[in-house]
């Protein structure tokens, strides 16, 4: 069996052993650059609010809105940057729940929790435990965070080796 990696591919820190219940993560923070939006949008989902900005300005949208799979992925970005580089990664078997709370525009500035709420080594990997995680981002602004999407999911992470 090959030697646990990290989901960068670097020797990892952080093993199934150490992803307790109760651990948070700081997924840190990300300014919405437009033109990476825009083109996701033009993409991915080219629906008329993400991009077409005369029909969005008059709309109760006010102006261009962020496909949520684009803040889908900047949450992605932030989960591999401050926890699956370090961590002995194997996968994901999927989300149970993924919400778009408020719209995100070009320039807002969005901040990334991730909470470990539960684990159980695999019955059939031994080699592998499933961790029970929960995600968001808020949007930081004058009148305090404002929570944009939130999610929870399960990881397969590799066990320390003994």
């Amino acid at each position: 069996m090959a030697a646990p990696r990290s989901g960068t591919g670097e020797v990892p820190q952080w093993f199934y052993e150490d992803l307790v219940p109760g651990r948070s993560f700081d997924l840190g923070e990300t300014v919405v650059d437009g033109a990476e939006m825009l083109a996701f949008a033009q993409r991915f989902d080219p629906q008329w609010y993400h991009v077409d900005e005369k029909l969005a300005a008059d709309s109760e949208y006010g102006g261009l809105i962020a496909s949520g799979w684009f803040t889908a992925s900047l949450f992605m970005r932030g989960y591999v940057d401050r926890v699956l580089s370090r961590a002995a990664a194997a996968a994901s078997p999927g989300l149970e729940e993924l919400r778009w709370k408020a719209p995100v525009r070009a320039g807002d500035t969005l901040t990334g929790e991730l909470h470990v709420l539960d684990r159980a080594p695999s019955a059939t990997r031994p080699g592998l435990g499933t961790v029970q995680l929960a995600g968001s981002l808020s949007r930081r602004g004058a009148d305090g965070d404002v929570p944009v999407l939130q999610l929870r999911f399960r990881g397969w992470f590799a066990r320390r080796p003994t």
